[in-house]
């Protein structure tokens, strides 16, 4: 056997780290410094590879901005023709795009700062092109712009950041372009190609940090155009003249990509809606119908109408048949909502008022009858809202301020009736759920008031009337009539609560009380009249105390929760 000399260091520096180990396990005092000095040459890494690294880095980003100052200074001085030297331009900042899509050696750090060269190098150079030396149109300009973006989501998909900062960046140069040009439309369709890069990027689960930005840009493009072609043409003399296909579909696409991409992540993916799309399927919508109302032919409001009722339909299709469910809650909600939002919205712009009451009341009956078969408290929720819109389009509020406060004039709409039966019925089938137990309190107590208002309002309306076929009626007739009724409705209200143990009864009969004392001090004591004043006095005192006996003539009126 050859005995070699390393092979001896070898064993004789093992030997020795081998007595030192030991020795450390048997002097354990003695490992303090033999410890302490260990951490000794940390320090030394972070410092090795900020200066081995990011300097580097930094130094080629600086040399990329110096090649951006080299191709300025050549366009200027002529030296190359500029178009030449515009087309070198903007394949410099791709290619350092490129590179920052795909250095693997230095990291995500490279990555940023090549991304960041490329932006600062392509903007101020778009800038310049297009307004100081006029030589890319605006298309063109849009056009590059698209592409730096699309070649970003191609070659980046590994590196959200990179996507970020190239998204983020198109989208202000674009915004700001739109500003200064006065021309919206190719830019604008950069904005809607960004939103439609954001937006299929979250669908495939990738990290998109842009799409805040890109759509708050895209927010104020598409107001820009709505606000800017509202007006008179003699303000925008520095814009375009644009058809209307030109003015509406912008919002009308923007609308579609962001509401697709929505229903897809809930139905499709059964994901739950984020609060930004809500908020931003929403904003689409709005800039949408604006855009119609505003820029749109005259039947606009009523093609705008009958898209809100198409979607409003879907919605609920979509809320009855549980296909959101796998979503979440939240998003059953949401549906929900934008499916009421909408089905009001449609019938008041293409539906008239009476036969838009009367569905409304009837959609409140069905929308308890369904709550009671599926149990879901959210229906009940509708309803309320249905019954309340029903009361205002059928002109309850007129007819009920006209026979109980002002002068008595016409007769009652004829959907007053099918409101105040569809009151009735909400208030006695609403029940309460277990998810829920204030739900359908409140539509019991809308219900009521509804109830209360037709009906105090038609024995107001019926005695006026009644006494106008044998005398003219007077103020102070008028006053005692409405103070008359105002007493009964008490009366009336207090045994209810009392008979159907229904406690929120005897307190809409305590509030018409209070109703009834201060008619007392505006109406009745300012004709004065005294036999009717005191008539009236006389109602409202047996009123006031037989309302709390009858009140208290049931000694479990609660609630039957």
């Amino acid at each position: 056997m050859i005995d070699l000399p390393e092979t001896n260091d070898r064993i004789t520096a093992r030997l020795d780290d081998l007595e030192r180990r030991i020795s450390l396990l048997e002097h354990p005092s003695a490992s303090p410094p033999v410890s302490a000095a260990a951490p000794a040459a940390q320090p030394a890494l972070p410092q090795f590879s900020f200066a081995s690294g990011a300097l580097p880095v930094l130094g080629h980003a600086m040399l990329g901005i110096a090649g951006a100052y080299l191709l300025r200074a050549l366009a200027e001085s002529g030296a190359l023709p500029r178009i030449a030297t515009a087309a070198v331009a903007i394949l410099y900042a791709f290619l350092w795009l490129a590179a920052a899509a795909r250095v693997r050696d230095r990291g995500w750090p490279a990555s940023i700062t090549y991304a960041c060269t490329s932006a600062l190098i392509l903007a101020p150079m778009l800038w310049e092109l297009t307004l100081t030396f006029n030589l890319l149109p605006t298309a063109l300009t849009a056009a590059v712009l698209a592409g730096f973006a699309a070649l970003a989501s191609l070659l980046a998909h590994r590196r959200p950041a990179v996507i970020a900062l190239a998204h983020t960046s198109a989208a202000a140069v674009a915004l700001a372009l739109t500003i200064a040009i006065h021309s919206l439309l190719p830019f604008l369709a950069v904005l809607l190609l960004l939103t439609a890069l954001a937006e299929s990027a979250f669908l495939r689960g990738h990290s998109t940090r842009a799409r805040l930005p890109v759509a708050l840009a895209a927010d104020i493009g598409l107001w820009a155009l709505i606000y800017i072609y509202m007006g008179d043409p003699a303000t925008r003399m520095d814009y375009p003249s644009l058809d209307i296909v030109a003015l509406l579909l912008p919002s009308l696409a923007f609308f579609a990509i962001v509401a697709t991409a929505t229903v897809l992540r809930a139905l499709v993916q059964h994901q739950p809606v984020p609060v930004f799309e809500i908020l931003q399927t929403t904003i689409a919508f709005l800039l949408a119908a604006s855009a119609l109302l505003v820029l749109g032919p005259p039947s606009a409001a009523f093609l705008l109408g009958c898209i809100c009722l198409a979607l409003a339909v879907a919605g609920y299709t979509v809320v009855l048949l549980r296909s959101c469910d796998a979503a979440g809650p939240r998003t059953q909600r949401v549906y929900a909502f934008w499916s009421a939002a909408l089905l009001l919205a449609g019938g008041a712009l293409c539906l008239p008022p009476q036969f838009f009451a009367s569905l409304l009341a009837i959609l409140a009956v069905a929308a308890v009858l369904l709550a009671a078969r599926h149990g879901r408290p959210a229906l009940q929720l509708h309803a309320m809202l249905f019954l309340a819109a029903a009361a205002a389009v059928s002109g309850l509020p007129a007819y009920a301020f006209r026979s109980l406060a002002a002068t008595p004039s016409g007769i009652p709409p004829w959907s007053l009736y099918l409101v105040a039966a569809a009151a009735a019925y909400c208030y006695f089938a609403a029940r309460p759920q277990p998810e829920s137990t204030r739900t359908p309190l409140a539509l019991r107590v809308v219900a009521v008031l509804i109830l209360l208002a037709s009906l105090a309002a038609l024995a107001a309306g019926g005695l006026v009337g009644l006494v106008a076929l044998r005398w003219l009626p007077q103020p102070h007739h008028l006053a005692f009539i409405r103070t008359l009724t105002l007493c009964v409705a008490a009366l009336a209200l207090a045994y209810s609560g009392a008979h159907w143990r229904r406690i929120e009864l005897s307190r809409i009969g305590y509030a018409v009380l209070i109703l009834v004392a201060v008619k007392l001090l505006i109406e009745d004591l300012r004709h004065g009249h005294l036999a009717f004043i005191a008539a009236s006095i006389f109602l409202f005192a047996i009123t006031l105390i037989a309302v709390p006996r009858i009140a208290r003539s049931a000694p479990a009126a609660q609630i039957p929760e």
